[in-house]
Formats: structure tokens, sequence, C-alpha cells
């Protein structure tokens, strides 16, 4: 199973002093290192860096929780977890960065990010896509089941709304209930059971062709 994630808006600045960044530690530095490196300006590679996971601050980020995790379930987190950036194109969660800021085109990355993520793009792979969609049109999988994390609000006579901001928070809880998850292979049926374990209302829906499926989460009335 692979969790794809955006980054945050809101970043920590790691502490002065800290190692730069090191674009041939970063994950993928083989396939993105060419456009990182064209991205990468003077003030970011004289910048300190820290984990991603430490640097993006925002709602998904605090409701993940990584810092409070097990060891193990970080450490599945490392493995299963995709952060899509702007300025990185794809980062695991222990990848160091410094804080930056920079509008996603996803012009930029397609190609590069396409060819990182081929070989996992398999018909025996499950994605769980917490992703908004301007970093979601950096890479749609063509082969994989994609499970589309979505957030909706329940009005009093039964229609739904979906919601954008508190959305984050949604797939936050969702991603941290995959990671607690010490379940080895994964369909999008546990994905819902786990999501309804962790004490959300969730739904399961097919969007397409029966690879291309919803978890919709519904906030009630």
């Amino acid at each position: 199973m692979l969790i794809l994630l955006p980054p945050s808006e809101g970043k920590r600045e790691p502490p002065a002093g800290a190692d730069r960044v090191d674009l041939d530690a970063l994950a993928f530095a083989r396939e993105l290192g060419a456009v990182r490196a064209r991205l990468l300006d003077g003030t970011l590679r004289a910048a300190p860096a820290a984990p991603a996971a430490d640097v993006y601050s925002g709602v998904l980020y605090a409701r993940l929780g990584l810092a409070g995790m097990t060891p193990a379930a970080r450490a599945r987190a490392e493995a299963r977890v995709l952060i899509f950036s702007a300025q990185w194109g794809l980062l695991r969660p222990g990848d160091r960065i410094p804080a930056y800021r920079r509008e996603v085109r996803a012009g930029d990355w397609r190609e590069a990010v396409g060819t990182a993520l081929a070989p996992l793009d398999l018909p025996d792979e499950l994605v769980v896509d917490c992703r908004s969609g301007p970093y979601a049109a950096m890479w749609r999988p063509e082969t994989a089941t994609h499970v589309a994390v979505r957030a909706f609000r329940e009005h009093p006579d039964g229609s739904r709304q979906a919601i954008s901001h508190m959305a984050k928070a949604t797939r936050g809880d969702v991603a941290r209930a995959l990671l607690r998850s010490r379940r080895a292979s994964w369909r999008p049926r546990d994905v819902l059971r786990a999501a309804q374990a962790a004490g959300l209302r969730a739904e399961l829906g097919e969007l397409g062709d029966g690879r291309r499926l919803a978890l919709d989460v519904v906030e009630p009335a």
C-alpha cells in the first residue's frame, strides 16, 4: 500500500545550525535529481534542513501525528508514505528539507514523477490518495487500485456538501489509522474497516471501472 499526501502550507523552520539539504540523500534522487537541482536556489541550498514530517506543520500533519507513533508505525510511514511537493517532487517523511515556499506547477514534475513511480504502479498495488487537486495532477496511477479520500458534511435534510479545509484533518485521521495497523496486505475494504475502527463515519464507493474508488468520510449534521 502507498499513502499519498500533499505537503502543508504551514512549515516550521529547522533549527539554526542543522545540516543543509543533500539532494543525493532524498528519495528518488536519480529520477528527480535534475528537476530538484533546477528549482533549488542558493537561499535554500544554504538553509538548515529537518525531516519533512517535522517541517510540515499544517492540520493534516498535526492529525497524522507521526512523532507520537510507535517506532514500528513510523517505520511503516517511511515505507508507505509519499509526500508530493512543488519544490522536491516526492519525499519520504524522513527526508531532510529546509522550509520553503513554492506554488505547485504539476507540469514541472509530471514526467519525472511518472518515471519514478512507474515501478510501483502495479495491478496488485493499493494507492490511498489524500492529496488535493493541484498535487493529484502531478501523478495519477493507471494500473494500481486507487482510493481517493474525500470529506463531506451532512445537512439535516440528508444532503451532503464537500468540505475543503477540514478535509485535511480527515485525511490525516485516515492516514494515521492506516499506519497504526499492523496489517501486511491491504484491499479497499480493509481501508474502510480501518477508518471505521478509528471512529470515522466512512463509506466506500466506486468512481469508475472498479480500480478507481472513493473513501468518503462524512461529518454528521
